[in-house]
C-alpha cells in the first residue's frame, strides 16, 4: 500500500473513531447535564406527589369548614366557584412557552396546579378568618337574636294573624301580612325581642300608627307597630326583655293589637320560626296552628 492510501485509510479510521467516541462517549459537561436533567425528573415527580397530598389536606379541611364550621354558625358553604374558581388562562404562560422548553407541558401543568392551590389556600384562611370572627361574636350574636315573643306567654293564645297572605281589614282583599298580630287589650307590656339600638320611633294617624324599630345587628331589625305608648328613643340600647312600650290602637288599626315583624337582611321573614326559642313544645305547635289560619288581619300596612 502507498502512502497515499495508507494516509487515506488513517484518516477515514481516526474519523470513525472520532465520531464513535462522540456518540458513545459524553464530555464532562454533558455527563453533569444529563444527570441535572435525571434529578430533575424526580424533583418533579416528588414535587407532584407532594401537590397531591397537600390538595387532600386542602380538602379535607374545606370539607369540615363547610360541613361542621359553618353549619354551627349557621351561615352558608362557600360556592365551589368560588373555592376553585379559575387561575388565568395560556396567557399566563405564554412567555414561558415562548422558550420552546423540551418540559414544557410538564412544567406547565405543574404551574397551573401550584396556582390553583395558591388560590384554593388563601381563599380558605379568608374563610377561618370569618369563621373566627364569628366565634368571636357568637355569644353577641345569640344576645341580639330576636328569640322570644314580644308579649308574655301567657297571652299565646292572642295571636289572631300570622305571616303570610290575609284579608286586609280595610280594601277586603287578600294582601301580604309581612308580621304577626297579637289581639290585646291597651296598655300591654311590649318587649324587645332581643339586645339591640333603637333604630328609630315614629308615631302616625295612619299605617303602623305608633312604631318602635330596633337593630340587633348580625342583619337582624324587629318592628313594633300599633303601640299606646313609646318608652323608648332613638339610639337608646336594649337588652332582651326590656319593655319598649304598650300596646295600642293606634294608626291604622281596626282594634287593639300588637303588630310585630322581624327583618333579615332586608327581608321581611316569618317570626313564629323565632318563638321556638322560647316556648315549649307544645306551646309552639300551638302557636304553629293560630298563625296557619288565613283570616283577617287587624290592621292596613
Amino acid at each position: 500500500m502507498n502512502s497515499l492510501a495508507f494516509l487515506t485509510v488513517a484518516t477515514i479510521i481516526a474519523t470513525g473513531l472520532v465520531f464513535g467516541y462522540m456518540v458513545y462517549f459524553e464530555s464532562p459537561e454533558e455527563l453533569q447535564l444529563r444527570k441535572e436533567n435525571q434529578e430533575l425528573l424526580i424533583y418533579y415527580d416528588l414535587m407532584g406527589e407532594d401537590m397531591e397530598r397537600i390538595s387532600q389536606v386542602l380538602q379535607s379541611m374545606q370539607e369540615r369548614d363547610d360541613d361542621i364550621y359553618r353549619v354551627i354558625f349557621g351561615v352558608n358553604p362557600l360556592a365551589d366557584e368560588i373555592r376553585k374558581g379559575g387561575t388565568g388562562g395560556a396567557n399566563k404562560y405564554r412567555a414561558l412557552m415562548e422558550k420552546g422548553l423540551s418540559r414544557e407541558t410538564l412544567i406547565v401543568n405543574d404551574l397551573q396546579k401550584i396556582d390553583a392551590l395558591k388560590k384554593q389556600m388563601y381563599i380558605q384562611s379568608k374563610s377561618y378568618d370569618e369563621i373566627v370572627e364569628l366565634a368571636k361574636n357568637k355569644e353577641d350574636f345569640l344576645a341580639a337574636l330576636p328569640a322570644i315573643q314580644p308579649v308574655s306567654n301567657e297571652e299565646l293564645k292572642r295571636l289572631s294573624s300570622g305571616f303570610g297572605y290575609r284579608i286586609d281589614p280595610y280594601l277586603k282583599t287578600r294582601r301580604m301580612h309581612p308580621g304577626v298580630d297579637f289581639s290585646l287589650e291597651v296598655g300591654n307590656p311590649v318587649h324587645a325581642t332581643g339586645d339591640g339600638k333603637v333604630k328609630f320611633t315614629k308615631s302616625s294617624l295612619s299605617g303602623y300608627g305608633k312604631q318602635v324599630h330596633i337593630n340587633h345587628g348580625f342583619g337582624y331589625e324587629t318592628k313594633y307597630g300599633h303601640l299606646d305608648k313609646i318608652l323608648v328613643k332613638k339610639g337608646q340600647r336594649l337588652k332582651r326583655g326590656d319593655i319598649i312600650g304598650y300596646s295600642g290602637h293606634s294608626g291604622k288599626s281596626t282594634a287593639p293589637h300588637l303588630h310585630y315583624e322581624v327583618i333579615k337582611n332586608g327581608v321581611k321573614v316569618n317570626p313564629i320560626h323565632y318563638f321556638s326559642r322560647d316556648l315549649s313544645a307544645e306551646e309552639y305547635e300551638e302557636i304553629l296552628r293560630l298563625a296557619s289560619i288565613e283570616n283577617q288581619a287587624m290592621g292596613s300596612y
